[in-house]
């Protein structure tokens, strides 16, 4: 074994362990670690490799676990646990890893830590060989499909019903790949074409974006020395797509007043800004104030005024803000099951961590609707695949505020019913995502 490679498990080991008894976001971990520890770019790129492949996977290595092992999961301690489970990804999914050194370099984890479980480890990673290959994995029976999905894609069984509302396996076979990084130009200080023309230059693969006017998409998968210095110099700013036209949805005009309720990180507010070409006024409010500071950087950075960054709680009035607005943003806390390719914890929520969700979101647009002026209009949207927080959302609230009515949207051959559009990830290229367009009457 190498020492850069071992450096590298060993660091996804780690982190690993900290995900799995900590609760700790994956992307945090890594960038937390890799900025810790001094790693070429090939052992990033397995570190890396290793500690989203696990998360996303573990659902299916734990049923192959699970089919190897003469001893149950849960009586398996979380070392031997994770350092199987980094075992069998290497030999399951990444190519480049020979198979001796997937077993040997597992072994050799869990016997710094316990040393009596790597023979255990061994004899479990070596039956694999015996009895399965990654062309031939072990699933459950089609005949419970739920269950079949949910190791086969390695998301919880609660997910895949409520993603069945779709048509749940072609969504889930999007989720297994990486999406590309997409950005959003900043039409302040330049336009589309112009960046594309100085990435091809600098020989950067990029494409536009087939919705949005204003956004293009990296062909490879890593953010370029380049990207990462137009992000920092305000030229552009990471946001997919569906985003993009969420905030294009809303029509923003320059000189308007727009409430963004629910703001952070801050992109449809700099978004709308930019449709605005600076001129009027974004109030951007958010419940957490420890992270208004994001929203306020960004504004500077990408040399936007117009923004005012506040602490609201969406769901409870400010008497001060009503019928103040032309537009209102109302991108709603969800569950976040469109956006599972790039969050991989997601994949195991359960229903009940979400099934309150409806009525918080029912409560925000409610609330932030009595902001809007007569004729001003309303976009709410989540980031998730649930009928219950998105058209049951919209449909109560249409039901229960006659003064409100659909307002129709399209972008090229997309085009909104009942003022309601869902973008799906293997149709649209986008992330999973819900978009509803209201006007309050005048």
């Amino acid at each position: 074994m190498t020492d850069n490679k071992q450096s590298a498990r060993s660091l996804a080991f780690s982190s690993l362990m900290r995900c799995e008894r900590d609760k700790s976001y994956s992307n945090l971990e890594i960038d937390s670690s890799i900025r810790r520890n001094k790693l070429s770019d090939a052992d990033k790129r397995l570190y890396t490799a290793l500690v989203y492949g696990v998360i996303e996977r573990k659902l299916t290595l734990d049923y192959i676990i699970s089919r190897l092992s003469s001893k149950p999961l849960e009586a398996l301690d979380a070392e031997v646990l994770t350092a199987t489970r980094m075992g069998l990804y290497q030999l399951i999914w990444l190519d480049r890893v020979p198979d001796s050194a997937a077993v040997n370099e597992s072994v050799a984890l869990i016997k710094a830590v316990k040393p009596r479980s790597a023979s255990f480890v061994n004899a479990l990673l070596r039956e694999f060989g015996r009895r399965y290959s990654k062309d031939n994995l072990p699933y459950p029976d089609k005949s419970d499909y739920t269950k079949y999905l949910s190791v086969r894609y390695s998301c919880g069984e609660d997910i895949v019903r409520t993603l069945e509302n779709y048509g749940a396996e072609p969504i889930l076979a999007a989720f297994e790949t990486q999406p590309p990084v997409t950005l959003r130009v900043n039409t302040l200080k330049l336009t589309r074409e112009e960046l594309l023309a100085g990435l091809a230059k600098d020989n950067i693969p990029a494409e536009p974006t087939g919705l949005s006017p204003s956004g293009i998409k990296l062909k490879n998968r890593s953010i370029p020395e380049k990207i990462t210095e137009l992000i920092s110099g305000g030229y552009v700013f990471i946001q997919d797509e569906a985003s993009q036209i969420a905030a294009m949805a809303l029509n923003p005009k320059p000189g308007e007043v727009i409430i963004d309720a629910c703001a952070c990180p801050g992109g449809k507010s700099f978004s709308a800004a930019m449709l605005m070409e600076n001129r009027g006024k974004i109030l951007a409010f958010d419940l957490h104030k420890n992270k208004l500071s994001l929203i306020m950087s960004g504004a500077k950075r990408l040399g936007i005024d117009i923004i005012e960054a506040g602490e609201k709680n969406g769901a409870v009035f400010d008497e001060a803000l009503a019928e103040t607005a032309d537009a209102l943003i109302c991108d709603a806390p969800c569950s976040g099951l469109g956006v599972i390719a790039k969050k991989p914890e997601i994949r195991y929520k359960s229903a009940a961590e979400y099934s309150r969700l409806p009525e918080v979101q029912y409560s925000i647009l409610s609330n932030c609707a009595r902001y809007l002026k007569p004729g001003g209009r309303l976009c709410y949207s989540t980031c998730t695949l649930n009928p219950d927080e998105n058209q049951s959302v919209v449909k109560r609230f249409l039901a229960g505020n006659s003064s409100f009515e659909p307002l129709e949207f399209g972008f090229g051959e997309l085009h909104s019913e009942r003022g309601m559009l869902t973008l799906l990830p293997q149709e649209q290229g986008t992330d999973g995502f819900f978009i509803s367009l209201l006007r309050k009457k005048s």
